[in-house]
């Protein structure tokens, strides 16, 4: 059964859709089945994967409102065991049509339920904002990673999200777990991105990633040839990176492939 984590963080540009991108091409390249579930309109995950956004017919969105089989909208990247839903700009209506379903934060979860048992991850890239699909995700999920920017605002918000989190913990998925805080867009020549990382490692403490995500050219192109960045160039930082993060999270849930 696999485990499912979701990338939350309201705040925009922290990393969440790089890091769904990579980490999921990282673990499929150890050998782990991985679904990524595009669940931003902006579909940016389904397109930096290599997905022409105008040619997907069925997307999370159909499974969602028309309650489609999840299985029809998976699609095979060029990554051995590495599979996406995709996302579409319909999306961004679903939050309405939503309004008035029964039990509406469990939608996700129903989906997902179809598909689970064939992967051993399933990471969840959700839109920057707490509306009613990230609480679908969330309720869904069993745990979630938060990225953070290494930047000046980089704890705003937070605070928002952390009560979120504790909400639906205790309404709606009380199993569920912060799987980490992960430290992004870290520079080394800078004392603010330092600073940043010992602020977050004193407020968080051992629940903050051992793996920092660094700036890196390769990473910022790799989306627009939609390919991750292990396939783009694999002995890039970026890619070394995300490569350690996948492994730092195998170890974490005792997954190692003997």
């Amino acid at each position: 059964m696999g485990k499912l984590i979701a990338l939350a963080n309201q705040k925009g540009g922290v990393g969440k859709t790089t890091t769904a991108i990579n980490l999921a091409a990282s673990l499929a390249v150890l050998e782990f089945k991985v679904l990524v579930v595009d669940a931003d309109p902006q579909a940016n995950a389904t397109s930096g994967l290599g997905f022409d956004l105008k040619e997907i017919e069925n997307s999370i969105y159909e499974c969602i409102v028309d309650g489609i089989d999840p299985k029809t909208a998976i699609l095979k990247t060029e990554i051995e065991h590495l599979h996406v839903i995709p996302s579409h700009i319909d999306l961004v209506g679903a939050e309405i049509e939503m309004l008035n379903l029964p039990n509406r934060e469990h939608v996700l979860t129903k989906v997902l339920d179809q598909v689970k048992d064939n992967y051993d991850f399933i990471l969840i890239d959700c839109s920057p904002s707490l509306g009613l699909i990230t609480v679908n995700a969330l309720t869904a999920a069993d745990s979630v990673i938060i990225p953070v920017q290494c930047e000046y605002f980089a704890l705003e918000g937070l605070g928002k999200l952390l009560n979120t989190i504790k909400i639906i913990q205790s309404r709606l998925n009380p199993d569920l777990e912060i799987e980490g805080f992960l430290l992004t867009m870290f520079d080394s020549r800078l004392n603010l991105s330092n600073q940043v990382v010992e602020e977050v490692q004193r407020h968080f403490q051992d629940m903050v990633f051992e793996t920092l995500i660094s700036r890196n050219i390769k990473l910022s192109e790799a989306p627009s040839y939609g390919k991750a960045v292990v396939m783009y160039d694999a002995t890039s930082k970026g890619a070394v990176n995300y490569l350690n993060l996948a492994k730092e999270l195998v170890k974490k849930n005792n997954l190692d492939k003997k």
